[in-house]
């Protein structure tokens, strides 16, 4: 990292928020104070003339953060999903504003992502696209051109990624780091947090969306899951008219699910489409362990037949069976307010330090948890249920869990989608059957049997190896050279037996438990 680069990055960051009018904006929403409130607008106003001055046609937020970069754009696009994590009623207001970020950002010159397409693809976009539109939707990373094959007349969406992205993107990373390593600095409570890991998570996250190649793949994946979920549809991908920097797939024609009036206006039910979508991130996180990272309204669309159409495939969540069997645990434990038992699975995945205690752990988990059962969800604070979690993980001592910041991120910004479009909906009673299911299915007697068939599998792969590998530790064991290797079959079938046997009773242990 460049220390004096980043300080000026930083410092720039504080500059442009002052130029343009975010910063007065950030500390209303944020209701800082009036001392603090006097200290930051004094200490900004020296180095106001050295921040960015952004697009001055946009809102004072949207407009400090397009002028930042892409790295700031991200975090905008997530706040505006959650109104109530930045308060209630200014916080409405900055949701609207911050949407700018999600599709409407201004684009790179058409004929620049023409030239993109031909050294791409290595032919004239003439030869490969008819009717190539200007951008009809540009975020941070990249934009879309509509347009038709040459070749069948198909609508396809073309999207291509903004020039020199990825210089840009590093200059961002290397500020957050440099913020990450200060803030651990000052402030050794935040080392808990993983402030650095965090950072890092984020990095290889949006490195992905910098290759359409590995995006172009996980739509394919996701596709090939999703296909028998009703209302649900993902674009198909034409692997011959993409590559690193350009992605070719079927255009999706549908109402964005940001446009409420629209919505309505079709006939589109809205309650409906809010537990649908939910549910939809819940199946997929769960069942699949693949799930779309990015699911906010800029990234879905209404088709006219009622299917919730998605797209922008750069963020994708990846969970192993075990996180997911214990997450689905952790919710369902919530659902029926079990929290000894949401406790005791913290406990078990290593989530808490051993030496807390867990009935403690449980009730502080209690006084989370049940504030929030039998009240509508428009009357529920998220900033101040968030910060009463912080509090709760600080006490009990929890590392932030980098595996999970992706799903948790999500799961955020999805509730942020359904309540936009209803207000009421209760995440918790649409999520049960959901969660209900996977357990059923993953834990239960059926999941046992196939845990010990996958085991009895993976024993059989490597059986002709668990005689040699047995007598070889036990000879160490002993300190004695190993003896000869046998040459009964009979031997090595007896050390498949054993191994099968031991194998078993450990899955069917294990299985039993986790029913239980």
């Amino acid at each position: 990292m460049r220390g004096p680069h980043n300080i000026w990055r930083l410092i720039r960051t504080g500059a442009t928020f002052e130029r343009t009018g975010a910063m007065r904006v950030v500390l209303d929403a944020m209701d800082v104070p009036r001392p603090l409130r006097i200290a930051a607008r004094f200490l900004g106003w020296p180095f106001k003339w050295f921040g960015l001055k952004g697009d001055t046609s946009l809102p004072p937020l949207p407009r400090a953060l397009t002028a930042l970069g892409p790295a700031y754009i991200k975090f905008g696009q997530a706040l505006s999903t959650r109104p109530d994590v930045v308060g209630d009623v200014v916080g409405q207001e900055l949701a609207w504003q911050l949407r700018i970020l999600q599709d409407k950002l201004p684009p790179f010159p058409t004929e620049v992502a023409r030239q993109t397409v031909e050294s791409e693809l290595g032919r004239p976009a003439a030869e490969l696209f008819i009717d190539f539109s200007d951008a009809v939707a540009a975020a941070s990373i990249a934009q879309v051109h509509r347009a038709r094959l040459s070749a069948t007349g198909e609508e396809v969406a073309v999207k291509v990624l903004r020039p020199r992205i990825a210089q840009a993107f590093r200059k961002d990373i290397d500020a957050f780091y440099f913020a990450a390593a200060v803030i651990e600095f000052l402030s050794p409570a935040s080392r808990r947090l993983r402030p650095r890991d965090v950072v890092a998570h984020f990095e290889g996250v949006v490195k992905e969306e910098l290759d359409l190649r590995l995006e172009s793949a996980a739509a394919a994946e996701f596709a090939a899951n999703t296909e028998a979920d009703a209302g649900f549809a993902v674009p198909r991908i034409h692997w011959d008219l993409s590559g690193r920097r350009v992605m070719t797939l079927d255009w999706a024609e549908g109402i964005s699910l940001g446009d409420n009036e629209a919505l309505d206006a079709a006939g589109h039910d809205r309650i409906a489409l809010s537990e649908r979508v939910l549910s939809l991130f819940l199946s997929h996180a769960l069942r699949d362990g693949l799930f779309h990272a990015d699911m906010h309204q800029g990234n879905l669309k209404v088709h006219a037949n009622g299917d919730i159409i998605a797209y922008d495939f750069g963020i994708m969540g990846y969970i192993d069976e075990y996180t997911r069997r214990v997450y689905a645990e952790i919710i369902y434990g919530f659902i029926r307010r079990d929290y000894k038992r949401v406790a005791e699975v913290h406990f078990e995945a290593g989530y808490v330090p051993g030496n807390q205690d867990v009935d403690e752990f449980a009730r502080a988990l209690r006084s989370v948890g049940e504030p929030i059962f039998d009240m509508r969800a428009a009357n529920i604070s998220m900033g101040n249920l968030l910060s009463y979690l912080f509090e709760v993980t600080d006490r009990f001592g929890m590392e932030t869990r980098t595996e999970l910041l992706q799903l948790q991120r999500t799961m955020v910004v999805v509730e942020g989608v359904a309540r936009s479009l209803n207000a009421d909906v209760n995440i918790w009673r649409v999520a049960k059957p959901v969660v209900k299911s996977y357990i059923r299915s993953s834990i239960g007697p059926r999941a046992i049997v196939r845990d010990l068939g996958r085991t009895l599998r993976v024993i059989a792969r490597f059986s002709p190896r668990l005689p040699d590998l047995a007598e070889a530790a036990l000879a160490r064991q002993a300190e004695v050279p190993p003896p000869p290797k046998p040459s009964s079959w009979m031997a090595r079938a007896g050390w498949v037996l054993v191994g099968a046997c031991l194998a078993g009773a450990v899955g069917a242990i294990y299985g039993l438990v986790m029913w239980h």
